[in-house]
């Protein structure tokens, strides 16, 4: 029973938050880096697909993304991504559709809005449009 006691605390302690230290009037202000708002288990997904779409996996990053987009299906960096996947496929009318999907739950994260656009417009060049 102790034992049962001091792990649960130590998984508590390890799923706190950190807050981040107060900033003092003399140091200069750094902008916060943007927030992570996926679970572990989405970005841990997110970033297996990357490095399988980096070394040319395309299928295997293709499965991670849409298994990611089961847990978190409003997510626009998971549909971008699995956009850019499926533009290196070669798939460009899904590509663009995915990308579109995107912009729709971008909210007002301008960086990934006109990465969609620039991937549609890749994938409607692509298919001569």
């Amino acid at each position: 029973m102790k034992y049962l006691l001091a792990l649960a605390v130590l998984i508590a302690g390890c799923a706190s938050v950190r807050q981040p230290a107060p900033v003092s009037d003399s140091a200069p202000a750094t902008p916060a880096p943007p927030a992570r708002t996926e679970s572990v288990a989405v970005a841990g997904l997110m970033d297996s697909a990357r490095a399988d779409l980096a070394v040319g996996r395309l299928a295997n990053a293709a499965a991670s993304l849409e298994r990611a987009l089961r847990i978190e299906p409003r997510n626009p960096r998971l549909w971008h991504e699995l956009a850019r996947v499926r533009m290196s496929q070669g798939d460009y009318a899904q590509a663009e559709s995915l990308a579109a999907r995107s912009n729709t739950w971008v909210g007002n994260d301008s960086e990934l809005r006109a990465a969609n656009v620039r991937l549609i417009t890749q994938a409607r060049t692509a298919q001569g449009r």
